[in-house]
């Protein structure tokens, strides 16, 4: 606390200016790197109360023993600055993208006869394309320029003339091996197959401007050049038939999703050049909290690594620093790019594929189906919570008008039912029926019993409270949560007259559910499994009564001698069927007794 106390009062100096702050631990190593648009505010707030701070944040704070900073003109500058720190000193608190499977790029071989390769790693010979986020972009682009200019992939260097491989036989080489090709001319074609990679293919006009030049050969009667280009024309349209298309409505854009359950996110990225998906990946992140706090870092870490920046980028929700990341993103490649919401037509389009994917990715991790969790992320977009809930806790209550009044918990951990944490009540603050009162009692033990800890099901908040019933129920239990201190979202589950789940149902209304949604059979999944549990437990402990309520007719028969032949008997059936020589040899039961006994169910 007093190194926290003396850091405090250096950021209370700081001045109110654009600049990057360093956070350094006890051995002077840096632990995190920032930038501010106001050095004071920003830094200050770190070491002030932590109630609002992620896990992340505050496991930084804990570690930090000095900072230093340094003063920008602008926050254009500050977020610059940061990024190359950032990639000076790989801090360990600021988001580092896990997945990420190190750069790749496109070589082209030294030589008078060049080859395109892809690698992981640059070498001093060489001219490089690159780098790349992913190889899977890296190696279909040199094999789609290999095979559409068919350039030889062979260790051969074509000084003398040769008998050609196989490749050549196939279509897949034009043999300068074999036929007498100038340098001039084979670094032409290389040339021309660079281009093409870093174009990102052939686009519509790009494959006019060929036929036109094929025809034009073909008019000088200059028949090698017009088959090669025919040749090359057909091998673009062939693997374009291959491929899946996605179209795009920019021709260069990428679209970003995020899919969340609890802390845990997965972020989709579609890059799509020349009008098609042309490469996919995904981040997991283990400490989410805030999607626009996310895309800001994350958005400046991703675009960092690579000069393959798309006019547009479309996001499910602008980042922070929108602005200032738009501005870096132009300077950066020398073109107007913008940051979007999409919100209708193809690109929202695009955007659901895109969320989709990053469900079905998450869902692996959490070893759950995508359908599962689009669920989840359904049902937080609809209560307008952060991230989906992953731990949910849902009640009902049971009672025939008033008697045997009873509760039970249902626990969803992860779209899927955990048995093993249900929970029984029986409601017994008061006699009679009134569902309200029993839905605030209910949640009040179970609180007490969450700041005992001694029971499994009850050490752990839930991310939602789901209640089987209306504003009335909400009402009922809010005081309770207050009462504890507890911040959990509540909400209703609303049924239609034939009982079958239509809304949830909140403190100023209710929220329909469209039934051909995912959350519809969730929330209806849900509230079921909660009225079984709660209607099981109300009809056990009604058999019950009426069997105490029969037995207790007998005379000589009470609690104990009950409890007694139920522990030897086990059944109700068994007690009926036994003699009087079997019941009076039962501890506790005498001959008198078991003759009443006997008589009660045979006489």
């Amino acid at each position: 606390m007093e190194i926290k106390a003396t850091l405090k009062a250096k950021a209370n100096k700081l001045p109110l200016t654009p600049g990057v702050y360093i956070m350094k631990d006890k051995n002077g190593s840096i632990i995190y790197i920032g930038k501010a648009k106001a050095l004071k505010n920003r830094v200050t707030q770190y070491f002030g109360s932590d109630t609002n701070h992620s896990t992340k944040v505050r496991r930084m704070v804990e570690n930090v023993a000095d900072f230093e900073y340094i003063l920008c003109d602008t926050e254009f500058e500050a977020l610059i600055l940061e990024n190359s720190l950032i990639k000076q000193n790989q801090p360990k608190y600021n988001i580092l993208l896990k997945d990420d499977k190190g750069y790749h790029y496109i070589k082209i071989t030294d030589g008078d006869w060049p080859k395109l390769q892809w690698v992981k790693q640059k070498t001093k010979d060489g001219k490089y394309i690159g780098p790349y986020n992913s190889g899977a972009v890296v190696s279909n682009a040199v094999d789609e320029a290999n095979k559409i200019f068919k350039l030889p992939v062979c260790n051969r260097t074509f000084e003398k003339p040769s008998k050609p491989c196989l490749n050549y036989h196939i279509g897949l080489c034009f043999a300068p091996c074999k036929f007498k090709t100038s340098i001039e001319e084979y670094a032409y074609t290389v040339k021309n197959a660079v281009a093409f990679i870093k174009k990102g293919g052939y686009s519509e006009e790009d494959i006019k401007r060929l036929k036109k030049e094929m025809e034009e050969a073909a008019e000088r009667l200059d028949f090698e050049a017009a088959a090669k280009l025919r040749d090359r024309i057909e091998a673009v349209a062939k693997l374009r038939d291959k491929q899946k298309v996605v179209c795009s409505v920019n021709k260069n854009q990428d679209v970003f999703a995020t899919a969340c359950v609890g802390r845990l996110a997965c972020v989709q990225i579609l890059n799509f050049r020349n009008n098609r998906l042309s490469d996919q990946e995904h981040f997991i992140f283990e400490d989410y909290e805030n999607k626009a706090e996310l895309y800001s870092e994350l958005l400046s870490r991703f675009y960092s690594k690579t000069d393959d920046i798309p006019n547009v980028i479309i996001v499910d929700e602008l980042p922070q620093e929108k602005t200032v990341l738009e501005e870096w993103l132009s300077h950066k490649t020398d073109k107007n790019v913008k940051i979007t919401v999409a919100q209708k037509g193809e690109n929202k389009k695009l955007l659901d594929m895109c969320l989709s994917n990053a469900s079905e990715n998450l869902s692996k991790r959490l070893e759950r189906t995508g359908k599962e969790t689009s669920a989840l992320n359904e049902l937080a977009q609809l209560l307008n919570m952060n991230s989906a809930p992953r731990y949910i806790e849902s009640y009902d209550i049971s009672n025939t008008a008033g008697d045997e009044n009873v509760a039970s918990m249902v626990v969803f951990y992860d779209g899927r039912p955990l048995r093993s944490n249900y929970r029984k009540f029986k409601i017994r603050g008061f006699l009679g029926q009134d569902d309200y009162k029993s839905m605030a009692e209910v949640l009040d033990r179970r609180f007490a019993e969450y700041e005992k800890r001694q029971d499994q099901a009850f050490s752990r908040l839930p991310d939602l409270i789901l209640l089987d019933g209306g504003k009335g129920q909400i009402s009922a239990v809010l005081p309770v949560l207050k009462k504890y201190g507890i911040n959990i979202a509540v909400f209703g589950m609303v049924k239609d007259s034939k009982h079958r789940t239509r809304a949830i149902a909140t403190t100023g209304g209710d929220i329909a559910i469209k039934p051909t949604r995912r959350v519809f059979f969730l929330v209806t999944q849900i509230q079921d499994e909660t009225h079984r549990f709660a209607i099981t437990y109300h009809k056990s402990r009604k058999s019950k009564s009426m069997l105490y309520s029969e037995l207790t007719s007998i005379n000589g028969v009470g609690g104990k001698r009950i409890a007694i032949l139920f522990k030897e008997l086990k059944t109700l059936k068994a007690i009926k069927n036994a003699s009087v020589e079997q019941l009076s040899s039962i501890r506790g039961i005498d001959r008198k007794t078991a003759e009443n006994i006997y008589n009660h169910f045979h006489n």
